[in-house]
């Protein structure tokens, strides 16, 4: 491995992963939401970058190939965890979040599963946009939960499952946010599908082997 600037770039974008969720640990809220909120934003804005610079400089390597998807799925996944559970585990949120998670996990056990084969389920366009939206649903989401508590002078509690009704910019990031959400998730699933359905043929072949 080289460390170019793009797999720099990669390599920082997953260990801030975890710090959108350390960040609630360390700062009070509604400082931790802003925070964390910055820390992705920075971190998305690498995911196209590190690209973009490693086509345009011809830096592309294996190790940042293998790196960048999981860097994209660590930050969705943790983001998605840590918004669940300061959303007072509203179902608005949990159902398209589940969409997400599984077909996260379900593609990756696909690629692994069929070993060299994987270069089939290669990321196709809407697939990259299906990212974009889910990071920026993610973003609104985390807007959301800072100008909520920072509003309200609390978190949602448990149970607070529909829709917010309000006028404040906190109630407006939220209805953004959760129509963001169910736009990423429904492109998440699509892309499942169709990432499944390339990989059928060769799923039928591995069963006669």
């Amino acid at each position: 491995m080289k460390w170019t600037l793009p797999n720099t770039l990669t390599v920082l974008r997953l260990l801030a992963a975890p710090g959108v969720a350390v960040m609630f640990l360390y700062f009070h809220r509604p400082w931790a939401d802003w925070l964390a909120l910055t820390l992705f934003i920075g971190a998305a804005i690498t995911d196209y970058f590190d690209g973009y610079l490693a086509r345009l400089w011809k830096q592309e390597s294996k190790f940042g190939a293998m790196l960048d998807p999981i860097a994209d799925k660590a930050m969705v996944v943790i983001a998605i965890m840590v918004l669940t559970g300061y959303s007072g585990m509203n179902p608005w949120l949990i159902l398209p979040a589940t969409v997400i998670l599984f077909r996260e996990v379900f593609v990756s056990g696909l690629r692994e599963y069929l070993g060299a084969d994987a270069k089939l389920l290669k990321v196709t366009k809407l697939a990259k946009w299906k990212t974009t939206a889910q990071m920026v649903a993610i973003a609104v989401l985390f807007l959301g939960t800072g100008l909520d508590y920072l509003e309200k002078g609390r978190a949602p509690r448990a149970g607070e499952g529909d829709l917010p009704t309000g006028v404040g910019l906190a109630d407006m990031a939220n209805h953004v946010g959760l129509a963001l959400i169910w736009v990423a998730a429904v492109l998440t699933a699509v892309t499942g599908w169709d990432y499944f359905r390339k990989a059928l043929p060769f799923l039928r072949d591995h069963e006669r082997d």
